[in-house]
């Protein structure tokens, strides 16, 4: 049974190295619920399946993951695109869905939209929502040929589709042949937290240079545990020293878009705000009043942040 909606959406499901289903999954689908019908792609194990429908997947494709990196995933999404003729295709905004969304936007000429912080419908068909030159302005992209591939910024997305009986169906790809890397062997980085991950969190407080060193830098870190939030940070204190890259947040490092970003000692660079304003609500602390990240706050508090934190410290623990 071949048949499929007209108002499909391939959704390319990314798994963890862990053999779950990544943080991405669910704003994909939620956001191919709000334009049509999400038909989940995943390459690698069925055991995934149920899972992607309780996501809201309406149909599970499940393909071989085949021999090396990223070109049996492009191969999976082709067969995957003749067989559902989807309206658009949607893929994380990550590093590998990146890569696999470029090659089969070359593969099949279609035109491909990037980094996408939302997606819609008008007379002609799915169009892409961006923020772009820093987030200066919100723009809107259409694809005139072929179908539309869209990559979507993690977290950007609140929309949620609702679960669906399991409906699962394992495809047949052709490989390509094309040159792919290959893997050896992995070692497994073990970091020790109790905290989010950065990237996709609902939560985020990010330290910026004011915070002065990295032993005062301390001090987002306790805010962040009482709250249950990542910790993020400014390039500035990342350059100073004060916490490792894998943190910045901004237009060079990771793009977020949490419930709630909570900004201490941050001036508000452009290239930082970039990477942060689509959070829906910005609180700032600044002794500068007139810190840019105060344009773009929901909520401002002009003060020292060695004086304010720790008193919201104490507030938020008394509540609990």
């Amino acid at each position: 049974m071949t048949d499929f909606s007209a108002d499909s959406i391939l959704v390319l499901l990314d798994a963890t190295p862990s053999g779950k289903l990544a943080n991405s999954a669910a704003e994909l689908l939620g956001a191919a619920g709000t334009i049509g019908t999400p038909i989940a792609l995943i390459v690698g194990s069925a055991q995934l399946a149920e899972d992607a429908a309780n996501l809201g997947a309406a149909t599970v494709l499940v393909a071989e993951p085949g021999d090396g990196l990223t070109i049996p995933t492009v191969d999976a999404l082709a067969a995957a695109l003749e067989l559902v003729r989807p309206d658009a295709v949607l893929v994380a905004h990550s590093v590998e869905g990146r890569e696999a969304a470029a090659r089969l936007a070359v593969r099949t000429r279609s035109g491909l939209a990037v980094d996408a912080i939302g997606v819609s419908r008008d007379d002609e068909g799915v169009v892409a929502h961006h923020l772009v030159y820093g987030g200066a302005y919100s723009v809107t992209s259409a694809v005139t040929f072929g179908v539309p591939i869209i990559t979507m910024r993690q977290g950007a997305i609140n929309a949620r589709a609702e679960a669906a009986a399991p409906d699962v169906r394992k495809i047949d790809v052709t490989a390509s042949g094309k040159p792919a890397a290959s893997i050896d062997s992995v070692d497994a980085a073990v970091i020790a937290s109790t905290r989010p991950e950065l990237r996709g969190a609902a939560k985020v407080v990010a330290g910026g240079r004011g915070l002065g060193s990295a032993e005062q830098f301390a001090l987002v870190d306790r805010l962040a545990d009482v709250l249950g939030a990542a910790v993020g940070a400014s390039r500035a204190a990342v350059d100073a020293g004060y916490i490792a890259q894998s943190h910045q947040v901004g237009q060079t490092g990771v793009s977020v878009a949490p419930e709630l970003y909570v900004a201490l000692g941050i001036s508000g660079a452009i290239q930082h705000r970039a990477g942060m304003q689509t959070a829906k609500t910005i609180v700032a602390i600044n002794k500068d009043a007139d810190a840019p990240i105060f344009e773009i706050a929901d909520y401002g508090v002009v003060g020292d942040i060695f004086t304010v934190v720790p008193q919201l410290i104490a507030a938020l623990e008394a509540k609990k």
